[in-house]
């Protein structure tokens, strides 16, 4: 797959935007000394809604930092259907098990949400960054931060009923992005739930009908918050507020 693994559905960014990195919250924790090595060989991209990064069995051999998307992590069974396992945002990066040497991927990545990233081959970040501790400790942190998002909604799916997991799911879209508005269709939304899109349908009117959410042409607004985290499971709280946030030590 290479490091442009997208074809015609990315676009290579102007150069004026090629040394601006820190809209990722994993490079803007990186020293400035650690940012001048790999900044020759991060570039970025525009990513469109939709575009798949790896699929399961894909080498993992790039790794992407979102900067304004964000990407989910879905586990597809052998008669189609899909779950979302974990999420990633301006806080992460996809691809990072390839700095272990070949790994593939066991999920497919596919950008939820389009915008703009930053990308490296995984084998250059290694050449780049190899025997530097403090950027070994910080990639290790934010592994075992995604593992534990993983089992988090693991959990949640298993346990909470659909209005509190698609409340969850739309707040967590929200902080991940930086913003209270995105696109995001009910295809989308089925897709991350593991549900049918009639029943996303029906979830997402109780919000709208309670004045939490406006929702039109696949363009979500939320409208109050305060409203729609009432309606949220304990799983997006330990999400944001909890353990995994602390762990990385950057804030959400």
């Amino acid at each position: 797959m290479g490091c442009c693994p997208l074809g015609s559905q990315e676009v290579v960014l102007a150069d004026p935007l090629r040394h601006d990195h820190r809209g990722n919250r994993l490079l803007a924790a990186l020293s400035p000394e650690t940012l001048a090595i790999l900044d020759r060989d991060l570039k970025q991209v525009s990513i469109a809604q939709g575009a798949v990064l790896f699929e399961p069995g894909s080498p993992l051999d790039t790794i992407y930092f979102p900067q304004t998307g964000l990407v989910s992590l879905l586990i597809l069974t052998r008669t189609g259907e899909t779950l979302e396992t974990a999420t990633v945002g301006r806080e992460g990066a996809v691809g990072l098990q390839g700095r272990f040497g070949e790994r593939f991927s066991f999920t497919r990545a596919i950008a939820q949400i389009g915008g703009r990233f930053t990308f490296i081959r995984a084998a250059r970040f290694v050449e780049l960054v190899d025997g530097n501790p403090a950027v070994s400790n910080l990639f290790s942190r934010y592994t075992e931060v995604l593992l534990a998002e993983a089992q988090q909604i693991a959990a949640c799916n298993a346990i909470h009923d659909g209005v509190s997991r698609l409340a969850r799911s739309l707040l967590q879209s929200a902080d991940q992005i930086g913003s209270e508005e995105f696109p995001m269709t009910q295809e989308t939304l089925a897709q991350m739930l593991g549900v049918r899109r009639t029943t996303v349908t029906l979830l997402a009117q109780v919000f709208k009908e309670k004045g939490l959410v406006r929702y039109s042409r696949g363009h979500i607004v939320i409208t109050n918050r305060k409203g729609l985290e009432s309606y949220a499971c304990e799983c997006y709280h330990t999400l944001r507020h909890d353990r995994l946030p602390a762990t990385l030590g950057i804030k959400m």
